[in-house]
């Protein structure tokens, strides 16, 4: 079992106090040993309810905390983050498997977005209008929403709730934070660290674990929640619609993704391999905005190939927590076997293995799943078709920019692209040809605080980051005043 001093307390949080254990618990693994590292209570149906009970008492909407004092909240978590950067790693790492240095540089990334929000908060002041319509003065207050539900993944646990929390508590809003079941710990240690170092008022944030199907529900039908930020599945999100449709709920979700990554043949290719396992190969390939469809231009994709595949033979694959390792385990047999199908449909129907192992010599016993390229990947093959989520890499050849810019929106999703090219005036047509909410032009980087960041068609709407981010969790309130 795991031990740690931002640990003492494994149960939900309410009202300012850890909550009751529940008898009922769940496992958590650690996937590079297949050990159970915890046992967690299941919050009961009556826990969650009191969750948002404690949220709506903190709920200040006639007379919104300070701006100070939300500043002050912020700077307290970046800072308490920033001093156990190494102890929220550690915990990171053992229950989610990504390599120790990767899971600390998360928590770094976390505590960039309570900074962010800190520095940045004065855009949600009211704002007077320099005009006079109707012979009124006019103020455009930024009302917090009210008590927010905030559901996050299991693929980044620090780094995806700081996104939605940073922003939820500069707007004024209380929280009802869900995390997922299969890395709950790294959100147990943020609210250890904010119950001992943030002065927040009781109930402004509230954690319950469990089962999502009943709190998630729960969450959406309950009046007193006015608004849900959920970052998951698609097939998830679709259903937050749904379970919330009747109270016409504000919904911010941040959904599937099938990235494509094209790159012409001007492009800098050393540039742009360095890139590609910078992007594809960060948690094992286990996140929304790694690249999924590769798409290399006829006249380097051999050259690009040989190259990507020679540093990828170099990849080491074990246990994140020696910190010694390029990738870490997948998350569960599920996704192993689902990286498994992708790359058998994908041989079985013509494709090339140029690095990596056939699946007949994969060790199935563990959840490591080596890195893995392959090219004469075609539409039709399921990697094409669906989100692989892990370190394989699928490369497609094209000769004609209209025809990669469809190939690379031939998809419902719309979360994450990129394109190399050294022509600018391309790389502006391809970047408002393709319908993603994040173009990468000569960089697999991903989201940042300071930018936003969110998807389009079925992957999500709202955005998290930038100033938009700030705004997303309120409302504007006009105010015209007559003389």
């Amino acid at each position: 079992m795991i031990e740690s001093p931002l640990l003492q307390n494994i149960t939900g949080y309410a009202g300012g106090q850890w909550q009751q254990a529940a008898a009922e618990t769940f496992d958590v693994d650690n996937p590079a040993t297949g050990a159970v590292i915890a046992k967690v209570p299941f919050v009961t149906e009556q826990q969650v309810h009191d969750a948002i009970a404690a949220a709506k008492k903190a709920e200040k909407l006639t007379a919104p905390y300070p701006l100070e004092t939300r500043r002050k909240w912020l700077e307290d978590i970046r800072d308490a983050l920033t001093a156990n950067r190494a102890e929220m790693g550690r915990i990171l790492c053992l229950e989610h498997g990504k390599p120790l240095n990767e899971a600390q540089g998360e928590v770094d990334y976390a505590a960039g977005f309570f900074d962010y929000c800190a520095k940045n908060i004065e855009v949600l002041s009211p704002r007077n209008l320099n005009q006079k319509p109707k012979g009124c003065s006019w103020t455009v207050h930024f009302r917090p929403v009210g008590v927010v539900g905030l559901i996050t993944p299991w693929n980044f646990p620090i780094g995806m709730i700081a996104k939605k929390l940073s922003a939820a508590l500069a707007a004024g809003c209380p929280s009802v934070i869900k995390p997922a079941s299969a890395t709950p710990l790294t959100m147990v240690a943020l609210f250890t660290l904010m119950d001992k170092y943030v002065d927040l008022p009781a109930g402004m944030v509230n954690l319950v674990m469990g089962k999502a199907s009943m709190i998630g529900k729960v969450l959406s039908e309950s009046p007193d929640v006015p608004m849900l930020s959920f970052t998951g599945s698609t097939e998830v999100g679709r259903q937050l619609i749904i379970d919330s449709a009747y109270s016409v709920k504000k919904l911010a979700l941040e959904l599937g993704g099938n990235a494509p990554f094209i790159v012409f043949d001007d492009a800098d290719l050393d540039a742009a391999v360095d890139n590609l396992v910078a992007n594809k190969f960060r948690g094992s390939g286990q996140t929304c905005v790694c690249a999924n469809r590769i798409f290399a231009h006829e006249k380097i994709v051999d050259s690009f190939s040989q190259k990507l595949a020679e540093r990828v033979r170099k990849m080491t694959v074990g246990d994140g927590i020696n910190g010694d390792v390029d990738l870490g385990p997948l998350i569960n047999r599920d996704g192993y076997n689902k990286v498994k199908r992708h790359l058998e449909n994908a041989l079985e129907q013509g494709a090339t293995l140029v690095a990596g192992k056939k699946p007949s010599e994969l060790n199935d016993d563990d959840l490591f799943f080596p890195p893995t390229v392959i090219t004469g990947v075609t539409p039709q093959m399921v990697c094409s078709r669906e989100e692989t989520f892990g370190p394989l890499v699928p490369i497609a050849s094209f000769s004609d920019e209209n025809d990669v810019i469809a190939a690379g929106n031939d998809t419902e999703f719309g979360l994450a692209s990129y394109v190399f090219t050294a022509d600018v005036k391309r790389a502006q047509r391809v970047a408002a040809g393709l319908r993603f909410g994040h173009v990468g032009w000569n960089t697999g980087t991903g989201p940042t605080p300071e930018a936003p960041f969110g998807g389009m068609k079925m992957s999500g709407t709202g955005r998290e980051g930038g100033e938009e981010g700030l705004f997303e969790f309120t409302e504007a309130q006009t105010v015209p005043r007559g003389f």
